[in-house]
């Protein structure tokens, strides 16, 4: 499986001004444009708060909300063509309802964002950088869910424990995709 290069954004302000550009192409209603103005808000808080802050993995911090990010701008960037975006990315992106609230929007980019996105962004960075995955609230801490951050923590372990498992990681991939779909399609009713 690829890891989202986010059109090669490499830098915490880099994902700022991607999500920023996003947000000026976007039409203001639908399901991407809520969640990307939400992921704008989060990311500029978290990057303000941390500014002051001496986090304990800085690099790793950094890195894995490049590689976060770039999944995310992988998908919209599917959408906003056409094309065939990732399975987890599709509700939000077929929702274009004026009948359904902003909330339901955000909740349903959250799902795919944390539940799915995540944890492979999680074994990607600690692959790239050479570390195990070591749970830290920092880590997690832009995602302010306990409960999905812990789901995504678990999927995260489960990845890394089957890195070199190809098919059963695939399939695995495969099924937590699917099952996050389904938990978005669930908010968008």
């Amino acid at each position: 499986m690829s890891v989202g290069t986010g059109a090669l954004v490499s830098t915490i302000p880099g994902v700022i001004a991607r999500l920023q550009a996003i947000d000026g192409a976007l039409p203001r209603k639908g399901g991407v444009p809520i969640f990307n103005r939400l992921y704008l808000q989060v990311t500029l808080a978290v990057d303000s708060a941390s500014a002051g802050t001496e986090f304990e993995n800085r690099p790793f911090l950094d890195r894995l909300d490049v590689i976060f990010a770039g999944l995310y701008f992988d998908a919209e960037t599917t959408i906003d063509s056409g094309g065939s975006c990732p399975v987890v990315w599709r509700p939000l992106g077929e929702a274009r309802s004026d009948a359904r609230e902003p909330i339901q929007f955000a909740l349903a980019g959250m799902a795919a964002h944390i539940n799915h996105d995540l944890p492979i962004a999680v074994v990607a960075t600690s692959e790239e950088l050479g570390l195990a995955p070591e749970k830290t609230d920092e880590a997690l801490a832009m995602w302010s869910l306990v409960g999905a951050r812990d789901v995504a923590w678990a999927h995260a372990k489960l990845l890394w424990d089957m890195r070199h498992a190809g098919p059963l990681r695939e399939a695995y991939l495969d099924t937590l995709a699917c099952t996050t779909e389904l938990a978005a399609r669930a908010m968008l009713v």
